[in-house]
């Protein structure tokens, strides 16, 4: 069965690219999405400092990485990019990046701001008209016990402005990822208080009708924000996964195995899985080297 990372970054987690590369070849992907994440210094946790490098700009995953990495693997790499909407020349950037060196998704988008900005709008209504997904992060502000640099890490704005952007974009293809996203796939009231909420998923998630309510909402299984949302109550992850089989997405985020191995445990028919590990993404980034 072939695998597909849809949600990973060059250099993350002290992993260059032989090391990523055997990696991949330990747990049988195929291809990976290497997503850039250009945010201003001042908008990541400093904790990352030891896990990645920064560039001369201080962007914590530069778009110029995930095309060294493209450049000496061709084969085993997805190109994503996602300039700052804010900045002006984000769509020039982007449209020149694709012409270039073929980006295929926008992502990963993890901003502290507002995801139904009026910039952001636009970039997402461009990118429904080149073809690519936009990969987001939400998380969500709450008590951490910090205080220096900032008490929490949000991004996004929480599911509203995401809905409202999913709402006013039909067109674009958005991919949820991250705590405040899969936080939601349960009614109760831990999306905001509980980085990883556990215990069994209750009725009325937001993320369910979402789904239900938004054709152009599908998301990644990757970090550990997917995996706890799944495992917290696998007979319910079951059920969802057969549910929007046609949405989903292998990604990891990291390198390890998990999210495979849970998949693997839960008896899902072979046509929900291929559809998982591989299909999904090639529909949205089809496959250039074949």
């Amino acid at each position: 069965m072939r695998i597909i990372d849809a949600h990973n970054h060059p250099d993350w987690h002290r992993h260059d690219l032989a090391a990523f590369l055997r990696n991949m070849a330990q747990y049988g992907i195929e291809k990976t999405w290497l997503h850039s994440w250009e945010c201003p210094a001042g908008e990541y946790d400093p904790s990352y400092n030891n896990v990645m490098l920064l560039d001369s700009q201080g962007y914590p995953l530069p778009f110029a990485r995930c095309l060294d990495y493209k450049r000496q693997a061709p084969d085993k790499f997805v190109l994503g990019y996602a300039p700052d909407p804010r900045r002006p020349e984000a769509i020039d950037q982007l449209e020149a990046a694709i012409a270039l060196h073929g980006v295929q998704v926008y992502g990963e988008l993890k901003l502290r701001m507002m995801y139904d900005n009026l910039d952001a709008l636009r970039v997402f209504r461009f990118c429904a008209a080149a073809k690519l997904p936009v990969t987001v992060h939400i998380d969500y502000e709450f008590d951490a016990g910090r205080k220096y640099p900032r008490p929490n890490w949000w991004y996004g704005g929480g599911i509203e402005p995401f809905e409202r952007a999913v709402r006013a974009c039909p067109d674009t293809i958005f991919i949820g990822h991250a705590p405040g996203f899969w936080a939601h796939i349960s009614g109760d009231d831990q999306y905001n208080k509980a980085l990883y909420p556990t215990g069994p998923v209750l009725a009325g998630g937001k993320l369910i009708q979402m789904f239900r309510a938004y054709p152009n909402l599908w998301a990644d299984l990757s970090a550990g924000s997917a995996y706890t949302a799944l495992t917290r109550d696998p007979a319910f992850a079951v059920d969802f996964l057969l549910e929007f089989q046609d949405r989903l997405l292998y990604g990891r985020d990291y390198f390890d195995n998990r999210m495979q191995e849970f998949l693997n445990s839960l008896n899902l028919p072979e046509e929900a899985l291929t559809k998982i590990y591989a299909g999904n993404a090639l529909r949205l980034a089809p496959d250039r080297s074949r």
